[in-house]
């Protein structure tokens, strides 16, 4: 997504925590910045790419903690399940491994910001892919089950 950080912010703006977008990136040195809104407003993260990986870029202590990922979805898929799983914890609850340091704001990613709807049918995809891993398993046509394992994502 072509925006300038400025952009993302009043896209975020009202959002819920959680919401995300992720756009290229203004700086020269990164492929890809996502930009989430956080409890403490708007954020930017660039994402690294090194070595044929990518990982979020970080400060240089946390860095070398950061899993790597092959691709931008991967990352991204990632980071949105382990929102969704640190999100179902009842508050009051949260281990002190999911709680962050402090003075520090958790990272959540949600739910994506669209720029255009998608599709019924992609919608569709996704939220069989969410339910079962194994679509080839699924009374369905052949045609049909290509398109379902065409796109893998949980995002």
């Amino acid at each position: 997504m072509d925006l300038t950080a400025n952009q993302a912010k009043e896209i975020l703006q009202d959002a819920s925590e959680g919401t995300f977008l992720v756009r290229d990136s203004s700086q020269r040195d990164y492929l890809f910045t996502i930009s989430a809104m956080t409890s403490a407003g708007p954020t930017n993260l660039r994402i690294e790419y090194k070595h044929g990986k990518f990982k979020l870029d970080s400060v240089v202590l946390v860095k070398p903690k950061l899993k790597q990922f092959n691709s931008v979805v991967h990352l991204v898929e990632h980071y949105v399940q382990l929102s969704r799983t640190s999100n179902k914890v009842p508050s009051g609850q949260q281990s002190s491994a999911a709680a962050p340091p402090n003075n520090t704001v958790q990272l959540l990613l949600t739910r994506p910001v669209y720029t255009a709807t998608p599709t019924l049918q992609h919608l569709c995809r996704i939220a069989i892919n969410r339910t079962t891993l194994q679509v080839q398993e699924l009374p369905l046509p052949t045609r049909l089950k290509d398109y379902l394992t065409d796109y893998t994502y949980n995002v």
